[in-house]
């Protein structure tokens, strides 16, 4: 983890919530033990499903939410109780994207003024030369230098996320975090900020963490990803190899979950797949999958997997990484029988047996039968 413009150490967050009438506190635990390494210059991906601590993570990383435990660092300096005079000057580094353009935009302040704001905040320019800029990074985004003097409501969705971008690089920041930057937009207008993101983080030389569920975005514009599942990373590693293979069940379930143009074409074990989120105040002991994974064993139930290096910049936390099977996205050929269901039962089998020189031998030669 050296050389990483942002980095995370045991980094947790739990939040205390209360019960009415006298009852008795609770904590969720909405991030726990998150170890993370983001680089200089790449687009970094977080993904899960909702209620993972996606968002709090990234909250944590610029500093809006204080971590009930662990270290955050940026260029190697550590962020976390830092006094707000400090926290200040850092953030014109740090900049974020809210998840939603509507309410993330005061409607009581024009546009020049929004996206001025940042500037004023950490003393840039004189008031003409920010108004030059704010000019600039409008026509940068899409929209015309005239717009200043308008407000929010008289904007689109995906214009109002356009000007939040703006706001978001008026500083001049190194590191931008976009929570979702997508999701409220339509498919269409999601495209085009895609690509402008993209276009943007060369032109600045920015390093981009970008939180999203849609997988085919995710994988169009990152260079690494990590997966979270119940506040914790469950695989990290380059994008293309994560989503090609997958190490952890969980990912598995999110890569089988991509819609497909027809029905029976992915052969993949993710559908088995059931059951749902545990509850984040009383997570289950050992692997927080467990409860709904199809692979797991005693250990897993009792013994929390490490973090482990796979090689090729590649991690998983997963004690039966090495032994699943293989994870297949082909289309079954004509007349072959659905491989998914199969050869998870002859997984199931071989291993409760101690026979997985047989199961091998066994699904090889089943594969090779029309």
């Amino acid at each position: 983890m050296t050389g990483a413009v942002l980095e995370t150490r045991g980094l947790e967050k739990r939040f205390v919530t209360h019960r009415p009438l006298f009852g008795t506190p609770t904590e969720v635990h909405a991030v726990n033990g998150v170890d993370l390494a983001i680089h200089e210059g790449e687009t970094f991906a977080i993904v899960g499903e909702s209620g993972c601590g996606k968002s709090t993570l990234a909250r944590m990383l610029i500093g809006l939410i204080r971590p009930s435990a662990g270290q955050v660092l940026y260029q190697g300096r550590e962020m976390s109780g830092l006094p707000q005079k400090q926290m200040r000057a850092l953030r014109r580094d740090l900049q974020f994207i809210f998840q939603d353009p509507f309410s993330s935009l005061n409607p009581r302040m024009t546009i020049g003024r929004l996206v001025e704001e940042p500037m004023r905040a950490h003393g840039i320019g004189t008031p003409g030369e920010r108004r030059e800029r704010v000019g600039r990074l409008l026509a940068r985004v899409g929209l015309r230098p005239e717009h200043a003097d308008r407000y929010p409501h008289e904007f689109s969705g995906g214009q109002r996320q356009r000007i939040g971008i703006a706001r978001a690089l008026a500083s001049g920041p190194k590191v931008l975090i976009g929570d979702e930057p997508v999701s409220a937009l339509d498919v269409s207008i999601q495209a085009q900020v895609v690509n402008m993101l993209e276009d943007l983080k060369e032109e600045f030389g920015l390093t981009l963490v970008v939180i999203a569920h849609d997988l085919a975005v995710i994988r169009h514009m990152s260079d690494r990803v990590a997966v979270m599942y119940l506040g914790e990373v469950v695989e990290t590693g380059p994008v293309d190899a994560v989503f090609d293979a997958p190490a952890h069940p969980y990912t598995r379930a999110l890569m089988g979950a991509i819609p497909v143009p027809a029905p029976g074409a992915r052969d993949s074990v993710a559908a088995i797949l059931e059951g749902d989120v545990p509850n984040p105040t009383a997570p289950p002991p050992g692997c927080r999958f467990h409860t709904r994974c199809p692979f797991a064993v005693a250990r897993c139930t009792r013994e929390r997997p490490a973090l482990a290096d796979m090689g090729g910049g590649r991690r998983a936390a997963c004690h039966l990484r090495d032994e699943l099977p293989a994870f297949d996205t082909r289309a079954p050929e004509p007349g072959r029988t659905p491989g998914a269901a199969r050869r998870f039962e002859l997984w199931r089998t071989a291993r409760s047996a101690g026979q997985d020189d047989r199961h091998r031998k066994t699904t090889q030669a089943e594969e090779t039968q029309p």
